[in-house]
């Protein structure tokens, strides 16, 4: 009996990954551990540091180095690009195929005839020359999502005074199934009207409409979200497969919103020190389960190309890490690690395609290296090697290397 946990930082990559000069030549040069502490030199993180932090990104500074002891590897990513959605199913044992990238009028009359033909009521809006956004049930938008690099995401907003979360759910999932590109988010909140979503709808770049979900007020009260990834199939990642065998699973932070599971352990958020206050209880209550934590500050730090800031929150995630291990029996184990990178000095605010470490603590292990791992899936395989369960779709085990 055991728990297994995996901390995600957001962001934190210790290197540009090789192929970098070939498919993202903006990222050459990145590495967002090493250029934090550079840029940081009384950055105090002695837990990750002891973890094998150094020994990840290769190469020691000043009084940053390497950990005699530390039980660590790295991963490359094994999605295209560099994106927390995508990463997140990959470290849960799925690499989803490569999505389009179009504007939500290209796929328009697909998605309104899918949905008629499902028995909903669905209208056009918009001026005759502009792009078209659809209006379902008089209670439910779709567009193009505004807040994103346009073209990659959907949005289905709906109005949960009117319409249920698990009924608005059924449509964006229909949206999902004629729709190939990499996310549709499906969102609603209370105290919105229709009027308030097409108020606040908009058209950018001439081919992009869609509403403009803060002005909306979609996100004030009551908001449930849920993140449909394209060849996304929870069925063979690590979470529903534990749900299946009635392990416990806790996703908390960001993790909760992109994963699904059937667990009622979900703790959406973003405060950083909230979140790890509620790794803690549940590291109490669970005895034998899976428990993920995305700290999603890191990668606001990096998107806002703020050193401080990212420095401030590496802090806040170490000391909670130094009190998580006292808090780790000899049959548990802990994995520190990221999703990719979001380099703050590199020169532009995008996430960067980095490596990212793998910090692995189990109490009494030393001295365990587990190389550089072609995709963060090893992470879901080892999952499931330690729980003896049926494997993810993607990845390969590693935790022979640590007995």
């Amino acid at each position: 009996m055991g728990k297994f946990i995996v901390i995600v930082l957001d962001s934190f990559g210790v290197g540009a990954m090789d192929d970098v000069p070939k498919v993202r030549a903006q990222d050459i040069g990145s590495n967002t551990a090493l250029h934090i502490i550079k840029n940081k030199p009384d950055l105090k993180i002695p837990h990750l540091l002891k973890l094998g932090l150094m020994n990840t990104i290769g190469e020691e500074w000043k009084d940053f180095t390497f950990s005699k002891g530390a039980n660590w590897g790295t991963s490359n990513l094994s999605h295209q690009g560099a994106d927390s959605f995508l990463g997140h199913q990959e470290i849960m044992g799925t690499i989803p195929p490569i999505p389009l990238n179009e504007p939500f009028n290209a796929s328009i009359d697909r998605v309104k005839a899918h949905l008629i033909e499902q028995g909903y009521s669905v209208r056009e809006v918009g001026e005759k020359n502009e792009p078209k956004i659809l209006v379902v049930n008089d209670c439910v938008t779709v567009g193009d999502n505004l807040e994103t690099d346009l073209g990659q995401v959907y949005n289905v907003s709906g109005c949960l005074d009117i319409i249920s979360f698990e009924d608005l759910t059924k449509i964006g999932k229909a949206v999902r199934d004629v729709v190939k590109v990499s996310r549709v988010i499906t969102f609603g909140g209370e105290n919105v009207s229709l009027d308030d979503l097409l108020n606040a709808r908009k058209v950018k770049d001439g081919g992009f409409a869609g509403v403009d979900a803060p002005e909306s007020g979609v996100y004030d009260e009551g908001y449930q979200v849920v993140h449909l990834g394209y060849g996304i199939d929870p069925n063979v990642q690590i979470p529903t497969i534990l749900d299946k065998e009635n392990i416990d699973v806790s996703l908390i932070g960001k993790v909760a919103d992109i994963v699904q599971t059937k667990s009622d352990r979900l703790f959406p958020g973003v405060d950083s020190q909230y979140l790890f206050d509620q790794l803690m209880k549940q590291v109490d209550e669970i005895s034998h389960g899976f428990i993920c934590l995305n700290i999603q500050e890191t990668d606001l730090a990096g998107h806002g190309e703020d050193v401080e800031r990212y420095a401030d929150r590496l802090e806040v995630s170490d000391k909670n890490i130094g009190q998580l291990l006292s808090k780790l029996s000899k049959d548990d184990i802990l994995i520190v690690m990221a999703d990719h990178g979001n380099d703050p000095t590199i020169g532009h605010s995008q996430h960067t395609r980095e490596r990212v470490p793998l910090l692995i603590y189990s109490k009494g292990m030393q001295d365990k290296q587990i190389g550089n791992r072609e995709t963060m899936s090893d992470v879901a395989a080892t999952v499931s090697d330690y729980f003896k369960v049926a494997k993810p779709a993607n990845g390969e085990s590693f935790l022979s290397k640590l007995k």
